[in-house]
């Protein structure tokens, strides 16, 4: 006899604790939706995404209406009744639905005996209204620390960073230009009644108006379009990249920049570098699709030993593991992942890359550091300390439209409508460093 499937909300439940456990919700999801029938699969992703998004302003609810802790064998019940308090806020299920399907679902789950108790919560809460959250992180929905690290930070800014990071981000896609000008694929969409418009500051970049499945773009199987933020097109552009030219993209993967950098100019050598070799195999495929070449190499880029054949790069794209706090909104799980701790620990490992990264780097040449991050004990205090520690190198940003110019690179914040956040800094490397320059061991 085939299994009974559970339902949505009581599979989104279990990814939601899987998530309080330490996954991500890439990593939890694919097993949720294998669980629920292929209809429902955008209804459980909407209710996992959303409940990660508004976790700590329903979490902050619930404890309110929860007087006493559950046991340790019963803790399933918080995760369900997020779920079931994230539709009440946010979505337009029927209440009495949401009770009764969360009611049902506690009881597939196994949990009987804690059917009253969440009946009687979610009732209660249907009746009562939403309370007045207890703090600025509870009401924005964010973690106490990433709320004041960010005010502190940020003093005039602080409020739209969060504000942005609970906004869906829009679809962005990049047109490969080895196949059609931006206009001309605009035009495409146009005949598939797709409406879209160019994105302001990336060239190849378009925002579709409601996003879509890649099955709908035209071309996207023969490699016409990727999906990619604007911000992070952006790179390509700061690279000022010309044929013939080596170029390194290091913790390349899942390889939208390696791609991008392929498309922006002829007869490139590029290496694609990173450690993750399941990740590396995203990269293959995407350079598959889009009918590109280039030398993936599986390695710590920290190692040189391990991977680097002693030529130098004309060009590199470090885009460094991070914070990943300016991609919340398309990643909301980071609110629940991320601990303040964290932030140092990254700081170590980017300076640590870019200090190894720059001795490949031939003199003359450029090195483009890359984050996701908005916290600038990532960004531009790392170029600060880089540059203060090496007379070889000097910050060479051009001019730009975009971004808050912070004196060592520029910030981009999530905009709601718009791009993500991301910092790049463009550092070149002299070509007569004087005598004391400082030098790796």
């Amino acid at each position: 006899m085939a299994r009974q499937r559970l339902p949505v909300r009581a599979v989104a439940a279990q990814v939601l604790q899987a998530v309080n456990d330490g996954q991500s919700l890439s990593q939890a999801l694919p097993h949720g939706l294998a669980q629920v029938s292929e209809s429902d699969r955008s209804q459980l992703q909407a209710l996992c995404y959303g409940s990660c998004r508004w976790y700590h302003r329903l979490y902050s609810e619930l404890t309110i209406r929860l007087h006493k802790p559950l046991k340790k064998g019963d803790r399933i019940a918080i995760p369900l009744m997020l779920v079931a308090l994230f539709q009440i806020r946010h979505s337009q299920q029927a209440d009495y639905a949401v009770v009764n399907e969360t009611v049902e679902a506690c009881r597939s789950l196994g949990k009987p005996h804690l059917s009253g108790l969440i009946n009687a919560i979610l009732r209660a809460a249907l009746r009562e209204g939403e309370p007045e959250p207890a703090s600025d992180a509870d009401e924005l929905s964010h973690p106490q620390w990433m709320t004041e690290k960010l005010r502190h930070n940020w003093p005039e800014r602080w409020q739209a960073i969060l504000d942005g990071n609970n906004a869906q981000g829009p679809m962005t896609l990049r047109v490969n230009a080895r196949q059609h000008s931006r206009d001309a694929y605009l035009a495409q969409l146009r005949q598939n009644d797709i409406a879209a418009a160019a994105t302001a500051f990336a060239k190849q970049g378009i925002q579709l108006d409601r996003p879509c499945g890649v099955e709908q773009l035209p071309g996207f199987d023969t490699g016409a379009v990727s999906v990619q933020d604007e911000a992070a097109q952006l790179c390509t552009q700061l690279l000022d990249l010309a044929p013939g030219q080596r170029v390194l993209d290091a913790c390349a993967a899942p390889g939208g920049k390696t791609c991008a950098i392929l498309e922006s100019s002829d007869n490139l050598d590029v290496v694609a570098l990173d450690q993750s070799a399941e990740r590396m195999q995203r990269v293959q495929e995407n350079l598959d699709r889009l009918q590109l070449q280039a030398r993936l190499a599986t390695a710590d880029a920290a190692d040189l030993d391990q991977w680097w054949d002693g030529r130098p790069f004309d060009r590199i794209l470090l885009d460094v593991p991070c914070s990943a706090s300016g991609v919340i909104r398309r990643h909301p799980d980071i609110k629940l992942l991320r601990r303040e701790k964290d932030i140092p620990a990254l700081a170590e490992i980017q300076l640590n890359l870019l200090e190894r990264l720059w001795t490949t780097l031939k003199p003359g040449g450029r090195l483009v550091y890359a984050t996701c991050s908005v916290f600038p004990q990532e960004n531009h205090r790392i170029i600060q300390r880089f540059i203060k520690a090496h007379e070889d190198a000097a910050l060479t940003m051009p001019e730009l439209a975009w971004g808050l110019d912070t004196g060592a690179g520029r910030q981009l914040f999530p905009e709601p409508g718009s791009h993500d956040g991301f910092f790049y800094a463009c550092l070149s490397r002299n070509e007569h460093p004087s005598a004391n320059q400082a030098t790796l061991p």
